[in-house]
């Protein structure tokens, strides 16, 4: 097997597992290093730190699927549930309202000095 070089580090066993999951499916061959399988599940901090290595002649592939893995992140639509609060409502329709009673309120508080000046 040809020498290992370390491709990157990520904070936590969880994040280190789905990522060697992600290149071995590419079919790179990688090894974490690391609070891998400590008792201790951190997740932050130098203590949860995972070193991932993969072999020297298959760095670039992984390059690549790292940056794939990092553009997939970047592109995902949001999730639509997500600006939902308690009642169910819709967090960005309720914001809607809120500017347009606010530009509303602008608008009256603009307009009554000049109509009352053009009443006298």
């Amino acid at each position: 097997m040809p020498p290992l070089v370390a491709l990157t580090s990520v904070h936590g066993s969880f994040s280190a597992h789905v990522l060697a999951a992600r290149l071995a499916s590419e079919g790179i061959d990688v090894e974490l290093r690391g609070a891998v399988g400590g008792a201790y599940g951190l997740t932050v901090g130098d203590m949860a730190r995972v070193d991932l290595f993969v072999p020297e002649d298959q760095m670039e592939d992984a390059r690549l699927v790292l940056l794939a893995s990092e553009i997939d992140a970047a592109m995902d639509f949001p999730d639509p549930d997500h600006d939902r609060d308690e009642d169910g409502a819709d967090g960005v329709r309720a914001m809607s309202w809120v500017w347009i009673a606010a530009m509303a309120l602008i608008v009256v508080a603009v307009a009554a000095p000049v109509l009352r000046l053009l009443a006298n």
